[in-house]
């Protein structure tokens, strides 16, 4: 969806600088409140997110109550480069009950507790059996796992490891209900166009929407990305367009470069993976490929301008969606700007990436960076003199200072 001009009114980034009162002033004023964001946090967290399915699409229509997201459907068995588009994952209902009917573990209480793209199961087992099919975390007792079979048909529970070394011999039924169909993948995208003058370029701004109730590596992302959508209407005179995405870790970041990568490689100038922002510890920026491209030049004059501890990563061909944009057919300048780095907390995918582990205070700061790094983008210029008259280049140009009325605004 292309947006249309919204009707409040514009905010003019023209001449300010990120590191004066008035440009902070100005970003203060797009940001939303904590409690907007916590609002549409609880309202996302209950809801079971994954590769495809109903819980996705509800979650993107949520979001799309902040920012109206067109939708992309891709069916099953499609190809998409050398992969394929895998059958459509539902689940209703799962649990494990011992002998006497009591629920050891139950998806209702917590949707990690099913191994996500379980197939269907209704069988009782010895516990010896049924180990097989457990899955837990000895070194962090008290912690559900987050872990999927999207490509290897089987099925499971998480649990945490203390309740699992608490069963005793018996016999246990274990039931999912769930369906694995022919469907489709589901992607939204919001395109901010650029007011005004038109560079004809685009920034990337992509994240993702496929993990269950989980706080930093979920909902922070698209609840930061999405209002980072909302508030680049009010930019005035935007000389970039915005491509605000929405996907399925990997394969939904595979499948829309192969429906709108050669637009893309022709105009992305810049861009981020929108993820991990919602914790309060050290900002983390992980470059692009490339090193030394214009998200990354601004990213660390931004960083540099920051009042806090920051740690800068260079590329690795692993993480989130960064290694499908910046992989060398396609080689974006797409950089991720974080809190806590993916894989390197240890609440990460678990059930301690809660609500608990999260700082609204936080996400709203985070939105607040990347408004800085766009802005910078927007005011990044290179000038030339106007009197082309000598032949043979430019000369220095006689700059001349340009009055102002009395009442002005000098910011």
């Amino acid at each position: 969806m292309v947006f249309q001009q919204r009707t409040e009114p514009p905010i003019d980034h023209a001449s300010k600088e990120s590191s004066t009162p008035v440009w902070q002033e100005m970003i203060e004023s797009l940001l939303p409140t904590e409690r907007e964001l916590e609002r549409w946090f609880d309202r996302l967290w209950p809801i079971c997110r994954s590769l495809t399915g109903n819980g996705f699409r509800q979650s993107l229509d949520i979001l799309s109550e902040i920012v109206p997201y067109d939708r992309f459907e891709t069916p099953t068995g499609a190809k998409v480069f050398d992969w394929t588009i895998p059958s459509e994952w539902n689940i209703e209902a799962g649990w494990i009950e011992d002998e006497h009917g009591a629920r050891i573990v139950d998806f209702a209480d917590n949707n990690l507790h099913v191994l996500g793209y379980s197939t269907p199961t209704d069988r009782w087992l010895t516990l010896d059996e049924l180990q097989s099919h457990l899955h837990s975390l000895p070194d962090q007792p008290d912690a559900i796992p987050y872990l999927t079979s999207y490509y290897k048909e089987r099925w499971g529970f998480c649990l945490t490891d203390r309740r699992r070394q608490a069963l005793k011999p018996g016999r246990y039924r274990a039931v999912i209900r769930s369906t694995l169909d022919k469907g489709s993948l589901t992607i939204g995208h919001a395109i901010v166009p650029a007011s005004g003058y038109d560079s004809g370029k685009e920034v990337l701004l992509s994240t993702y929407l496929c993990h269950p109730s989980m706080a930093n590596n979920e909902l922070s992302g698209p609840l930061v990305m999405s209002y980072l959508a909302h508030t680049l209407q009010r930019i005035s005179k935007r000389r970039f367009s915005y491509r605000c995405v929405v996907v399925p870790e990997t394969i939904g970041a595979i499948a829309y470069l192969a429906r709108f990568g050669d637009t893309m490689k022709a105009r992305t100038i810049a861009g981020y993976v929108v993820t991990c922002c919602g914790d309060d510890r050290t900002i983390t920026y992980k470059k692009s490929r490339r090193g030394d491209s214009l998200t990354d030049r601004v990213t660390l004059h931004e960083l540099a301008r920051y009042a806090k501890p920051y740690q800068v990563v260079d590329f690795f061909p692993s993480g989130s969606d960064e290694r499908q944009y910046c992989s060398p057919g396609f080689d974006l300048p797409v950089g991720s700007l974080m809190r806590s780095m993916y894989g390197r907390y240890p609440e990460y995918h678990t059930s301690l990436d809660n609500k608990s582990f999260i700082s609204f205070s936080a996400m709203r700061e985070s939105i607040a960076l990347y408004l800085r790094m766009i802005l910078a983008m927007e005011a990044n210029r290179t000038y030339r003199t106007a009197n082309r008259s000598w032949g043979h280049g430019d000369c220095i140009p006689r700059l001349v200072r340009k009055s102002r009325p009395r009442n002005s605004s000098t910011g």
